[in-house]
């Protein structure tokens, strides 16, 4: 009987008792071994969860397969987790899964067979619905279910277009672009639908313009590369303290900060002019814009006192003055009398303007003014708009108005020889001449806004400053 003894196996050796003689030191290679088994382990997991897509990985797991084979100690209870990719941690791992999704949900984004629909003269949503195959059932529900945002549907215009994803006949999603800035997203959920508008937002760089005036405003500020409406904002400012119509001289200038709205890096339009300066016949005006913490905007001095005055200069764009305030001889009458009023030409149908806050007190005909409206703003201060075509017809006695609103257009009814407003601005019933007559202040910055209003303005003064300098040293020089 062959009493010899079974050869044993590399295992078998490695793993002796600790007790047990051997001729190494203990403990040694049993831990090279049991690493060997947990990396062995670790990989074989790896691979399994198909992680290891890199050549370097391939290696690793050859590596692996040539390596001793791992037996698991007896009672070893722990997990082996998969081990990140090389140069990861385990989160960086979690974090490419994640951004796998994201990639896949991207990509059939884009996949979507969009039916792209350019909205036709006389178009509806329902004629395009009807047209593309879609049921009026999933309009009606559409309307019904996608919230307020869908009514925007309703005013689509002719040359917009719209996106259409289509699924067997049903309705999926649709995108309309409204305009450049926002696009309406509907959304199917479920059996109903949902909606929202996403904004894009306009990046605002700040610039500046000058000019010198030689002859008029406008050519002075298209010059200066000015838009319309930036000079008629630039008039509207400083209108309280200078009548761009008669107060304007040869060598009158004006320097401006603005904002400008860009989208994509195209300029879309101008922004709110910032801050702005007007030196008429030698006298320096600035107005600097300002926002409180409630949200108001407007323009002030300085030193923070109102741009706005309580009055409008004039109520209404004129070609000429036809006649002005005082002794006159009168055109109707045949005889010389006082004109207690400034007369503005202007074609018939020209809106006029109220001059300020107030409360209509009289509306209707009156003698040789004709249609007439008299407007009372507070106790102190009355004005009044004769020969009118016709008025604004919301308005009644009593009725309150707001600086600059319409109350009528310009006529010739009365005692008058063509089309023009008769304006009178009255002090405690007592006529002044509207050219001239100072007018009151509207309120300065409140106490509780001061510092922060000059904290905010500090920069602004400084760039005026430095603006300005650099205008005028560019006039003289030309001079």
């Amino acid at each position: 009987m062959n009493h010899t003894r079974p050869q044993k196996t590399v295992m078998q050796r490695d793993f002796k008792s600790p007790l047990a003689n051997t001729e190494y030191p203990p403990l040694t290679r049993p831990r090279r071994h049991a690493r060997w088994a947990g990396l062995a382990a670790g990989l074989a997991l790896l691979t399994a969860a198909g992680l290891l897509f890199t050549e370097t990985d391939a290696e690793a797991t050859r590596s692996a397969e040539d390596a001793p084979p791992a037996t698991p100690l007896a009672g070893d209870s722990r997990i082996t987790l998969p081990l990140p990719l090389p140069g990861k941690t385990a989160d960086d791992a979690s974090d490419t899964v994640h951004s796998a999704e994201f990639a896949l949900a991207e990509e059939t984004e884009t996949a979507i067979d969009w039916q792209v629909e350019t909205v036709r003269p006389g178009d509806s949503l329902a004629r395009i619905f009807s047209r593309l195959g879609i049921s009026a059932q999933q309009l009606d529900r559409l309307m019904r279910t996608g919230g307020k945002q869908v009514a925007q549907l309703k005013r689509i215009m002719p040359g917009q277009t719209l996106k259409f994803d289509l699924r067997d006949g049903e309705l999926q999603q649709l995108v309309y672009e409204i305009d450049r800035l926002n696009t309406l997203h509907i959304q199917r959920e479920g059996d109903d639908f949902g909606a929202r508008t996403e904004t894009r937002e306009l990046e605002t760089r700040i610039t500046n313009a000058s000019g010198v005036i030689s002859s008029s405003l406008f050519l002075a500020g298209m010059d200066a590369g000015l838009s319309d409406n930036l000079i008629m904002e630039l008039a509207g400012i400083f209108g309280w303290d200078i009548d761009f119509a008669l107060d304007i001289r040869e060598g009158d200038r004006f320097t401006l900060l603005y904002e400008e709205k860009y989208l994509d890096g195209e300029k879309l339009r101008d922004g709110d002019i910032l801050a702005a300066e007007f030196t008429n016949r030698g006298k320096t005006y600035r107005a600097l814009r300002y926002t409180d913490a409630s949200g108001r905007s407007d323009y002030y001095t300085p030193d923070g006192k109102s741009m706005r005055k309580a009055f409008i200069r004039t109520p209404v764009d004129f070609t000429r003055i036809s006649s002005r305030f005082g002794k006159r001889y009168h055109p109707t009458q045949k005889k010389r009398k006082n004109h207690h009023g400034v007369d503005y030409a202007a074609p018939r149908g020209t809106p006029i303007k109220a001059a300020g806050d107030g409360k209509i007190v009289h509306i209707g005909n009156k003698g040789g003014y004709g249609k007439t409206i008299i407007i009372q703003h507070g106790g102190k201060y009355s004005t009044l708009y004769a020969h009118m075509s016709s008025y604004n017809r919301k308005l009644r006695r009593g009725a309150r108005v707001k600086q600059g609103q319409t109350i009528g257009y310009v006529g010739s009814t009365g005692r008058s020889t063509g089309p023009h407003l008769h304006y009178e601005f009255r002090v405690n019933g007592v006529h002044r001449n509207p050219l001239t007559v100072k007018l009151p202040t509207a309120a300065p910055i409140q106490a509780k806004y001061r510092a922060d209003f000059l904290a905010k303005t500090r920069v602004l003064v400084s760039q005026l400053d430095m603006l300005t300098a650099t205008t005028v040293a560019a006039n003289e020089h030309r001079e």
